[in-house]
């Protein structure tokens, strides 16, 4: 008996070491680039967040707030958000500082920045090129881009399968804890493709809608539409680009817009 405890002990300790020696290998952050650690990193240990009823944390909740002479409104609460666009993550030159919760940032764990969702809150992530998804805790603020919607972890941008890349088409849906409905697992692979547009702007006014697009049309701008969508019970016409066949083609064509003094609201993914 005494003989199984201890090989029991000696497994347990190599595994605290294993952990620890990919943890050695994340650099203190500092000035410079963001980037992934050096090494190889294996996420199939890490445990995924069980979403639970937390308080709201004192920091990074304000609203609103601004960023990049940008301001956001913080919502009163995460039921009902879902959205699909483009996740990015961050790594080495964040980790270990403190996140706008105050939570010291570790790339190694599935937590995610927000522009808008309550800190601390859960969220389901989907890749919606591969089908696979992920429970994370958002505890920070951003991307403060206009064409992302989700700053992952490095672990968890790892998890999805858009490490690599470094953006991924996804879908975000916030989790009630009370109804959390099951975990991360994968789900079969899918071939569906997710057309990506550019928002250009929204418009209560029907006329001003028109007038952008007549100002994009003249300025040599294809592939424009308008459409109308209903949000928080109010009628929006939107001006859109696209569909476009890569996020890089949809970076390129925010900064095009913004060259000509035209902020693009967001990138959708359907």
């Amino acid at each position: 008996m005494a003989w199984r405890c201890a090989l029991l002990g000696l497994v347990l300790l190599l595994a605290a070491c294993s952990r620890e020696r990919v943890r050695d290998e994340v650099p203190p952050s500092g000035p410079g680039p963001d980037g992934a650690p050096t090494g190889l990193v294996d996420v199939s240990g890490i445990p995924e967040p069980v979403p639970r009823a937390e308080p709201r944390a004192r920091y990074g909740n304000h609203s609103p707030y601004s960023v990049l002479g940008h301001s956001y409104r913080v919502l009163e609460s995460a039921d009902g958000y879902r959205e699909r666009g483009i996740a990015s993550w961050y790594g080495t030159k964040f980790h270990g500082k403190l996140t706008s919760s105050r939570e010291p940032y570790d790339m190694l764990a599935f937590t995610a920045a927000h522009k808008t969702l309550p800190l601390p809150s859960y969220a389901r992530v989907t890749n919606l090129d591969s089908g696979q998804r992920l429970i994370v805790r958002v505890n920070d603020r951003g991307p403060f881009h206009a064409n992302r919607i989700i700053d992952l972890s490095y672990a968890a941008a790892i998890r999805l399968g858009i490490a690599a890349r470094g953006t991924g088409r996804v879908e975000v849906e916030a989790i009630d804890p009370g109804h959390a409905g099951g975990n991360g697992a994968t789900r079969p692979q899918t071939a569906t493709p997710h057309p990506l547009y550019v928002q250009a702007g929204s418009f209560a006014s029907r006329d001003n809608a028109r007038r952008l697009r007549e100002r994009l049309d003249e300025g040599g701008f294809d592939d424009l539409f308008l459409d109308r969508v209903l949000a928080r019970g109010e009628l929006f016409h939107r001006v859109r680009i696209g569909p476009l066949d890569s996020v890089e083609a949809a970076d390129a064509l925010i900064e095009r817009l913004a060259r000509i003094g035209i902020r693009a609201v967001s990138t959708q993914v359907e």
